[in-house]
């Protein structure tokens, strides 16, 4: 790649909503690149980005691909991200490292759901991006419709700076209305294109959309903007040159048509992200923590080295390979890297520059470059790498809680053995997934973004690591407590030849308020239970609250008061007043009105309009309460409280409701009564349950 310098480096992220055409589109900057020798597709699973044998089988994107693309004396860094909802985790990480975004936007079906969340992202980092109104040639594609949904729904500052010529299956070119030339398509995905002037039809609607592009351009500079409304002619260079600073500052967000399958538009949309978008030495400082204390990264290449891993990745045959993106300084491979996250010291083999899968070897990276850097053991995303010595840290990426869960059930011991292993390197590359072992239901829990998500996880899983697992519903890690005050005695009496056994507890168990817990209370008297046998008496409430009453879940929320027993001066022993204890709660207990606790989440959905009425009339035949209503653009946020009993394949209910175009975000709030009804039959139940376990 020869000696590459900050300012001639560009970063991109190719984001939208899914089925966009993000992946045919990088499979055309390759081949406009000359990178590859023909274009791939997805159905003939043979494209770049999309190399990962799951990917392939299901014909979508489920991870962010690298490449690494020469254009026109620069260096393009091309991340090609997932659209789907699901793999939303990947999206923010792309963002976090990209210097400029490209949101493509379908011309058949306009601004969608994810499209909306995606340029949250691009909001939320500060990020320039390019519209590309993507497919084009396709039946019922209007670029002047999704133009105007674009304006509305996600930013006025987005204008034209291309023009289509032609329409649906008659698209082959598009008109600069900055520069007026022309460039016809053969429309067949080859490189052929041929350079005119603006057709002569097109004439009024290129000059109405220069003029609102110019007006826009110039107000990132109060100069310019004087010298245009003073009438003054600004030469195309000087309109270039101030469009540049007004798309770097983000106060004009371009707008160009296209098709990646039939590589048109393609070359212009690789020239504004070569000429427009900014180098890393154009981007704002970025933040860092020096303890608690933020500090500024100024992008300077002479400054200390400073990278942010932003992917963790296992290649079958390289191993792991950590992805870094360069905001400060140099490093070259005869060093080594300190995680500063860490605090280890790593070794550097290479640094592999991509391309989907496949990579070329530097000795150096510098200011702006991404790239692979294998068999970094300690490194994970999120981590900083420095020199070392270096005590400043990039904030960690903020991944979104977990949706979908399931409980994963080894089929053999063999798979059990190797689970630990398994789901350990899984979740390093994915950080949008979760695994707990849940110690009131004994469930192993994996959660993710979506039944989709989790489906290839555990398929990977399989794949890679020979770890087969069957997956169930989890269990609802119900509670119980009690309603009223309740007194009950517990003794525990044997004789059986030799020593015998004897305990004697009475109990007053009251209600407590929610989460509580449980609070022992010593009010013997007299010494009629000997001090040495409280602890076990507690110790035996205790180890019974965990067992439960009703249906074996842990009871909580309650006092416990020891008032009056007896013991017995030589058979009397710990073991004895733990299981005296135990009988005490269970008949206190059946006196004390117990009732069955659920946990209840606030979940937050976000849909479009003409789905509010289903997604509300859904909550109500979920037990679920309406919290409120907002509007968010084009958008409904409903807010709601719902059992999470009701809630575990909510994500597939609201996929299918909402056809893809709903997401929702869930948390835990709090616990309370389950009705009646619904009590006997988890009572009922877990009464089967445990009759079966017994035979």
């Amino acid at each position: 790649m020869g000696t590459r310098k900050p300012e001639d480096i560009r970063s991109i992220a190719l984001i939208s909503h899914g089925g966009a055409g993000k992946t045919s589109l990088n499979e055309a900057f390759l081949y406009d690149a000359g990178l590859i020798s023909r274009m791939g597709k997805i159905e003939d699973k043979n494209t770049v980005s999309d190399f990962d044998s799951e990917e392939q089988k299901r014909g979508i994107s489920i991870s962010t691909s690298l490449a690494t693309v020469p254009y026109k004396n620069k260096t393009i860094y091309v991340l090609d991200t997932p659209g789907f909802a699901d793999f939303v985790g990947e999206q923010r990480c792309a963002m976090r490292v990209s210097d400029g975004a490209v949101v493509l936007v379908n011309a058949t079906a306009g601004v969608e759901v994810q499209t909306q969340s995606v340029w949250a992202f691009a909001e939320n980092f500060e990020t320039p991006a390019i519209f590309f109104v993507s497919k084009l040639d396709r039946e019922n594609a209007d670029f002047e419709e999704v133009v105007r949904d674009i304006q509305e729904n996600i930013s006025d500052r987005a204008v034209p700076i291309y023009l289509p010529i032609g329409s649906e299956l008659n698209f082959k070119g598009l008109v600069n209305v900055l520069t007026g030339k022309s460039y016809m398509y053969k429309g067949d995905g080859s490189k052929d294109v041929t350079e005119g002037e603006t057709p002569a039809d097109m004439a009024d609607a290129v000059a109405a959309a220069r003029e609102t592009l110019v007006e826009r351009a110039v107000e990132a500079d109060d100069e310019m903007m004087m010298r245009y409304l003073d009438g003054e002619e600004i030469s195309l260079e000087e309109l270039q040159g101030v469009l540049r600073k007004a798309v770097c500052s983000r106060s004009v967000f371009p707008i160009i048509p296209g098709s990646g399958t039939g590589n048109i538009g393609v070359y212009q949309l690789m020239d504004i992200v070569a000429d427009y978008m900014p180098s890393p030495k154009d981007m704002l400082n970025r933040a860092a923590l020096k303890g608690e204390e933020v500090v500024k990264i100024t992008p300077d290449e002479k400054g200390p080295f400073l990278g942010f891993v932003f992917k963790v990745m296992v290649d079958p045959y390289v191993g792991k390979l950590s992805f870094v993106k360069v905001f400060s300084g140099t490093l070259t491979s005869d060093q080594t890297v300190f995680n500063v996250t860490e605090g280890e010291e790593e070794r550097i083999s290479s640094f592999r520059f991509m391309k989907g899968k496949e990579s070329t070897e530097e000795k150096e990276i510098v200011l702006g470059d991404i790239v692979a850097i294998p068999k970094l053991e300690s490194t994970t995303a999120g981590d900083t790498l420095g020199t070392k010595g270096e005590v400043l840290q990039f904030r960690p990426i903020h991944f979104p809680q977990p949706v979908y869960s399931v409980a994963v059930l080894p089929k053999s011991r063999a798979d059990e053995d190797k689970l630990g292993t398994a789901i350990t390197k899984t979740l390093k590359e994915d950080r949008t997934l979760s695994f707990v072992k849940n110690p009131e239901t004994n469930d192993a829990v994996l959660s993710g973004m979506g039944d989709m998500h989790l489906d290839i996880m555990l398929s990977k899983i399989k794949e890679r690591y020979k770890v087969d697992l069957e997956t169930r519903t989890p269990k609802v890690p119900y509670r119980e407590t009690i309603k009223k005050t309740a007194r009950a005695q517990g003794k525990h009496k044997k004789q059986s030849g030799g020593r015998g056994q004897y305990g004697d507890v009475w109990f007053e168990l009251s209600p407590l308020e929610k989460n509580a817990g449980i609070q022992f209370i010593d009010r013997v008297v007299g010494g009629v239970v000997p001090k040495n046998y409280i602890p076990a008496a507690e110790k035996g409430l205790r180890e019974a609250a965990q067992r439960g009453y009703l249906a074996g879940y842990p009871a909580t929320d309650f006092s416990c008061a020891i008032y009056d027993g007896s013991y017995h001066d030589v058979d009397s022993s710990e073991m004895a007043f733990k299981i005296a204890a135990s009988l005490a709660f269970k008949k206190a207990m059946a006196d004390a009105m117990p009732i069955l606790m659920e946990p209840v989440m606030n979940v937050e959905v976000k849909v479009p309009e003409e789905c509010l009425g289903d997604v509300m009339g859904d909550f109500n035949s979920r037990r679920g309460r309406i919290m409120g209503i907002d509007s968010e653009g084009k958008l409904q946020v409903v807010k709601a409280q719902c059992p999470l009993s009701e809630m575990f394949r909510y994500a597939i209910i609201l996929r299918s409701m909402t056809s893809g175009r709903g997401t929702f975000t869930m948390e835990y709030s709090h616990y309370e009564e389950v009705p009646g009804e619904i009590a006997r039959k988890v009572i009922e139940a877990a009464e089967k349950e445990r009759v079966e376990e017994e035979e």
